[in-house]
């Protein structure tokens, strides 16, 4: 397992600190600990917050010693450096092993966002074609009635290789898909919002309606 957080990059203040070392001493012990345990997959998750489009999932085996040099959670990437990377790990597929889920707007709104996002997270696992020993997922918590083992990290898109890399696959998957739904409905930039809740898209919903990518169990109209 690949730990990715910078020790440079360590908080100045003295809270800041304790919070910074617990949080990399816990990913420490849990290289540690999975070191001799098999091969290990990364998942995580885009588009939860979004007012439209689907939320998406990606699981991701990366091979021994993988490095591109820019791995990190998606959102604290360009989009250049995230299609960079995600050609990177997309071209030795050889190697590389990955999968990604997709739950539309419509099941989100009948199940609600995290069971859809627990729900595209187990596409993501099916779609394998390899079954890895562990599965280390970006959150706090996951439920699943596969016989797997995991372990939920906290920010682990930060500080895992494979977790980063699976964010990536996710955001630039997701963004791709809203790229194209925006075709058929400009009104709403989604080729610029990627769906999510920005003020010039949540004045256009409340000016031209829903479109039927939209979900319909989510606040749009904080603060207008």
């Amino acid at each position: 397992m690949r730990i990715i957080t910078p020790i440079m990059n360590a908080p100045k203040t003295p809270s800041a600190f304790w919070g910074f070392f617990f949080l990399n001493f816990f990913s420490i012990m849990l290289a540690f600990s999975l070191y001799n345990q098999g091969t290990e997959a990364g998942i995580d998750e885009a588009g939860r917050g979004c007012l439209a489009g689907p939320v998406v999932a990606a699981c991701v085996i990366l091979p021994q010693n993988f490095d591109i040099g820019i791995l990190n959670d998606s959102k604290k990437l360009t989009e250049k450096q995230r299609t960079n990377a995600e050609k990177a790990i997309k071209a030795i597929k050889a190697q590389s092993i990955w999968a990604i889920g997709c739950i539309d707007n419509h099941r989100i709104d009948e199940i609600n966002i995290l069971n859809a996002t627990f729900e595209a997270m187990h596409l993501a696992i099916l779609g394998l074609n390899a079954q890895p020993d562990l599965f280390v997922i970006d959150g706090n918590r996951f439920k699943t009635k596969l016989n797997i083992t995991y372990s939920c990290q906290i920010k682990g898109d930060a500080r895992f290789a494979h977790v980063a890399a699976a964010s990536i696959l996710a955001k630039t998957h997701r963004d791709a898909l809203m790229q194209e739904a925006d075709k058929a409905h400009s009104l709403y930039n989604w080729a610029k919002n990627k769906g999510y809740g920005t003020l010039e898209h949540r004045k256009t919903i409340a000016a031209h309606g829903f479109s039927p990518l939209h979900r319909q169990t989510f606040a749009w109209n904080k603060g207008l």
